[in-house]
């Protein structure tokens, strides 16, 4: 086989990468065949380098598909020129694209004779590097493969023990599968590297392999399916939540001639919600749906006196700020969330712990000027911290709510709503603005990502978001009441109350750390062997 034949398969990978993905292609079934064509270029590489560079390919192609939005970010909303943020787009796609590289590079180096090393190794391999790549420079975890399986909950149920790199798990152990048992034998024989391949090893070997993957698959899929046919919150109290989605253009959110239209909207919407036969415990508002800081507004007396009027506590997004004298210009500012009630006005905030990187902080911005305007508010966010669950009275159930809150990119993270967890949050709620993306697929991205949150922690999650797509999700992960995409909507909805911590919460979030350290020690003994 020719080397542009060689290089065309990591190609073929990613394609079919985006064609699995939500809003890509939507085909979640291909991508438990996904990284065959990408596997089967890698049996024929003769060098590592060469490896590593097909790896590096196929991450780059898939994730210049998944993350094409950011030069609609940069450009439209940031005032970067095309030029720079192309650019910028592609230093991304390729720093992103190391560690499919060194998943390729490590595959590369496993003996292929021993099937059932290699499909234990190589998923063990990929989720480490996920969780390697969510942790480095801040993180950027987005989009892991574990998320898209999300949209069929039947599925995902054993993300409460192992989180959504379980799921990756068992997706990637699927291609590694595939590709020993149909295209392995086909491909090994032009392997030029010494000891590579030995095929009466092999065909000794790969009927315990076999055996293996199927009471693997079989232990996962029972466990799965009996989670979400037989799990049961019917006798779980429930907070009715009313959700708002503004839908307030991003060019127009933060100009002060709009500022009170903006609160018209929000609150002609949320009357509207609290005229209905059953109201809402508590109205649930997008990140920022307050365009300026309620400390100082002349529109917070009249925010406030709905809330007294109706009765009816509000959970919105909006800036704060705190007097400091030792922050640059004696206030520190946040993207925050505040809860409004009757009694208290202004009852709890939480300030996001998590901040994006060039969109709500600017790390060493006196030596990137040009990157200034990315950032909306006067000057930069600081960073909260996850301390205590908003406590929230609950007229209807004998259990109050304790809500934990993601602010828009923290839903990214599942350790941030285990934390929540950990501090007693009974129910999540994820307030965001997605307007940032237009109608790109990265609103549908970050829906499947909450989804998972809400699998792994076994806690419902109303999302809010100011463009869509917000929804009520429950701990199955079965998201229902979705909403369209840039369209005002408002919906009442249960949201269930549930205490316990899962598998997950309570020591599952070390599977990903512990597969990269073994399967580093797999490869290291590998290799030593190798060298001798």
């Amino acid at each position: 086989m020719k080397r542009g034949a060689l290089f065309a398969l990591p190609v073929v990978s990613a394609t079919m990468i985006w064609l699995s993905s939500p809003g890509g292609g939507e085909l979640s079934s291909l991508s438990l065949a996904m990284l065959v064509p990408l596997l089967c270029g890698l049996a024929r590489q003769t060098k590592a380098k060469r490896a590593f560079f097909s790896g590096w390919l196929c991450g780059f192609a898939a994730y210049l598909a998944l993350l094409y939005w950011i030069v609609f970010v940069l450009g439209h909303y940031g005032g970067l020129p095309w030029f720079i943020a192309t650019p910028l787009l592609m230093l991304l796609t390729a720093y992103m694209a190391l560690y499919t590289g060194l998943f390729a590079l490590g595959f590369w180096f496993l003996p292929r004779s021993r099937p059932t090393l290699c499909l234990l190794v190589a998923p063990a391999l990929w989720v480490g590097l996920d969780w390697l790549r969510g942790l480095l420079f801040t993180g950027f975890p987005w989009m892991d493969v574990g998320y898209f399986l999300a949209f069929s909950p039947w599925l995902i149920q054993s993300a409460d023990l192992f989180g959504h790199h379980g799921i990756t798990f068992l997706i990637v152990m699927t291609n590694v599968f595939l590709y020993l048992r149909f295209f392995n034998p086909r491909f090994a024989g032009d392997s030029r590297r010494q000891g590579q391949f030995d095929e009466a090893r092999f065909t000794r070997a790969i009927p315990g392999t076999q055996r293996m993957f199927a009471s693997f698959l079989v232990a996962v899929l029972l466990y799965s399916g009996a989670s979400f046919y037989f799990f049961d919150t019917a006798s779980d109290p429930s907070l009715r939540i009313g959700v708002v989605q503004g839908n307030i253009s991003q060019d127009v959110k933060w100009s002060p001639e709009n500022r009170q239209a903006t609160l018209d909207g929000y609150l002609r919407q949320s009357a509207a919600l609290s005229a209905a036969e059953h109201p809402p415990d508590l109205l649930l508002w997008p990140e920022t749906a307050l365009p300026f800081y309620p400390q100082r507004s002349p529109l917070t007396p009249t925010l406030l006196a709905f809330v007294g009027q109706s009765n009816t506590p509000i959970l919105t997004g909006a800036p704060w700020f705190e007097l400091d004298a030792a922050a640059p210009d004696g206030a520190r500012r946040y993207n925050g969330a505040l809860l409004l009630t009757p009694e208290a006005g202004f009852a709890a905030t939480y300030f996001k712990s998590h901040l994006v990187p060039f969109g709500e902080y600017v790390p060493l911005r006196q030596y990137l000027p040009f990157i200034a305007p990315l950032v909306e508010t006067v000057g930069q966010f600081s960073a909260g911290q996850v301390k205590s669950p908003m406590f929230l009275a609950n007229k209807n159930a004998r259990l109050p709510a304790n809500i934990g809150i993601l602010i828009c990119y923290e839903s990214v993270f599942p350790d941030i709503a285990r934390r929540w967890v950990n501090v007693g949050a009974n129910v999540l709620v994820n307030l965001t603005n997605d307007a940032w993306y237009g109608r790109s697929s990265a609103p549908r991205h970050s829906l499947a990502m909450a989804i998972l949150r809400a699998v792994e922690t076994r806690r419902a999650l109303v999302r809010a978001a100011n463009t869509g797509y917000s929804a009520f999700i429950d701990p199955s992960g079965r998201a229902r009441d979705i909403s369209p995409l840039f369209a005002p909507w408002a919906e009442n909805g249960d949201a269930v109350l549930r205490g316990g911590r899962t598998g997950y919460v309570l020591c599952g979030y070390l599977f990903a750390p512990l597969c990269l350290l073994c399967s580093s020690l797999a490869l290291l003994l590998v290799w030593r062997r190798n060298s001798r």
